[in-house]
């Protein structure tokens, strides 16, 4: 009976010892690949910068930027060893001592006060594990944690684990924390703000100093009695950090030029997916950060003397762009992004009399000359509707009779512009106008001649450096982008196509130089240097222009009301469009 009960009592011992070796081989066969972590990059922000290097804005899933490990400073890797595993350096990668003491601390206070896991265990979880509580993912972790340590250094672990943790407030990484927190880089925080990042990852939300400041204080305390009785700052160390006060607000990063870089968002989502928001890209934006700074400022004044006059929610649009690149240099798309995101420079607008060098550039190259002469006075066209005339009035109802095209354009001359129109054929005009980059639906009735056809003040805009340079370019928004490495992926070139001879060229900025020395554009003077361009003004006051130019930039401003409803009374686009672009050209001086 004995031995009967011995052979049981062995053959249920194999049966055992074969279900925990099936257990363990278990284990071992779905645990991931470690050699992963040879290729390891966590998922990082792609960075837009202006031309001259400043930071615009951050693309991302997750709020990172990936620091070498030997970059990252002693006194943080001190904090987190303080206040995660103190024994990091002594371990190898799980703690026998670490897990005894804390399961005694947990005995003795009758619940969880300590855990056991060390910062190696932390990262295998983070990196290959799923977060559900249960002995198999325990036992995962140990043995993840073991083979980690046989391949990797300890610095190298603390940096991986440092570049992935989470720390609340959408901040991932300590490089992420330390601008999310404080608003400055992990190489420029003292002893106080190292401490409190050190005690958020265990429980971000918990310790959220924003929320919680009493926890978090007493938390970050913690961290900081842990680093003296380990010797990693001294006395008066720790008692000058223990005063210092938490932070009491967020430092999220605010757009900078916010229409230029949605818009620009929007054009390399559409090239680059999603590794635009996790690959870390560095996007060299056209942007000149001064003179869009001085854009918004112009568009901000502008339109607070225009609701002095009139009734508020007026908006305004502006966009520069450098002539002999392309480059977009500056773009404001409304008053405040922040209360709507409705981009003016891609709105669908009538151009008024800015349609107006459209018409006369087709008379240059017909043969006219600025000198040659054209009627102006009352005269009546058929009309839309059969039977019915249209006449186009001047404004003011005021005629010059025989004029100069030099003339009829400066003082913005409908019924001599119609004139012209009809004598160079309104087609002419409409195939021009699309030469030079006007894709939007041109009709062509003569009622085109005095930007009765709907555009968008970036097409408008650039359609005019045809009258600058003969050219017509195409607006470019970055320059390059490189991966996180520095390695160039994507290039930006000038796109040119000559439309104009110098011939024709010459005398055309003639005409738009009339108009600021005798026109409408007058005002303009006070700049002090040749500029050109063109007024432009919807019948009902409803649409108001000035787009012109120097010999480096080109530059659009529109002003109306995003319902299509008047300005106001007699603002024109001398009285509201023009003064925004002389305030911007004030401060873009010639480069």
């Amino acid at each position: 009976m004995i031995t009967k009960i011995k052979y049981i009592l062995f053959f249920l011992f194999l049966f055992l010892l074969g279900v925990f070796g099936a257990y363990v081989y278990w284990l071992f066969s779905d645990l991931p690949d470690i050699k992963s972590l040879e290729g390891y990059r966590p998922l990082e922000s792609s960075i837009v910068y202006s031309s001259d290097r400043q930071v615009l804005t951050e693309f991302f899933y997750e709020r990172r930027k990936f620091v070498p490990h030997y970059e990252i400073p002693d006194i943080v890797k001190k904090a987190f060893i303080a206040a995660e595993d103190i024994r990091f350096y002594k371990h190898p990668g799980v703690d026998i001592v670490g897990i005894m003491r804390a399961l005694y601390k947990d005995i003795k206070a009758g619940g969880i006060v300590e855990g056991g896991s060390t910062i190696t265990q932390q990262l295998a979880k983070m990196l290959f594990l799923k977060p559900e509580k249960s002995i198999a993912r325990k036992i995962k972790e140990a043995i993840l944690s073991i083979q980690i340590e046989k391949k990797y250094t300890k610095d190298e672990i603390l940096g991986l684990y440092l570049n992935q943790a989470y720390f609340g407030n959408r901040a991932y990484g300590i490089a992420a924390a330390a601008e999310s927190y404080f608003g400055k880089s992990y190489q420029e925080l003292n002893i106080a703000e190292v401490a409190l990042l050190a005690a958020m990852p265990k429980a971000p939300s918990a310790y959220n100093p924003f929320k919680k400041p009493d926890i978090a204080l007493k938390r970050r305390n913690l961290v900081l009695q842990k680093m003296l009785e380990e010797g990693f700052i001294t006395k008066e160390q720790y008692n000058d950090s223990s005063k210092i006060p938490l932070p009491e607000h967020p430092h999220w990063r605010k757009f900078e030029a916010p229409y230029f870089v949605e818009t620009l968002r929007q054009e390399l989502e559409v090239k680059f997916g999603e590794r635009l928001y996790k690959d870390g890209l560095r996007i060299y934006s056209t942007i000149d950060y001064s003179l869009q700074k001085k854009a918004e400022e112009a568009v901000r004044r502008g339109l607070e003397e225009i609701h002095k006059r009139v009734k508020p929610q007026v908006q305004a649009a502006l966009i520069a762009i450098e002539l002999k690149t392309g480059f977009v240099k500056a773009f404001v798309g409304g008053n405040d992004f922040w209360e709507t995101q409705y981009n003016r420079v891609y709105s669908m607008r009538q151009p008024g009399s800015a349609f107006k060098p459209f018409v006369y550039a087709v008379a240059l190259i017909e043969g006219f000359s600025p000198d040659d002469t054209i009627l102006d006075s009352p005269v009546s066209f058929p009309g839309a509707i059969k039977g019915k005339s249209w006449s186009p009035r001047n404004y003011n109802n005021e005629y010059y009779g025989v004029v100069s095209l030099r003339k009829a354009i400066a003082l913005s001359l409908n019924a001599a512009t119609v004139r012209l129109a009809s004598q160079v054929g309104i087609k002419n005009v409409v195939e021009f106008a699309e030469q030079c980059g006007l894709n939007t639906k041109i009709h062509p009735y003569l009622s085109t001649a005095l930007g009765a056809s709907d555009v968008k003040p970036i097409e408008l805009t650039t359609a005019y450096s045809v009258f600058a340079t003969g050219k017509r370019i195409k607006p470019i928004f970055y320059e390059k982008i490189t991966d996180h490495k520095g390695i160039v992926i994507d290039e930006k070139k000038p796109e040119m196509e000559t439309i104009l001879p110098e011939e024709i060229v010459e005398p055309m900025r003639e005409l738009l130089r009339e108009v600021v020395l005798s026109g409408t554009a007058q005002k303009a003077k006070e700049l002090g240097r040749d500029v050109y361009g063109k007024t432009g003004t919807t019948n009902d006051f409803s649409d108001a222009w000035f787009v012109g130019f120097d010999d480096n930039l080109l530059v659009g401003v529109w002003v109306g009301r995003d319902n299509h409803k008047p300005i106001g009374p007699k603002e024109a686009g001398a009285r509201a469009a023009l003064p925004i672009w002389i305030e911007f050209m004030k401060g873009a001086k010639p480069f």
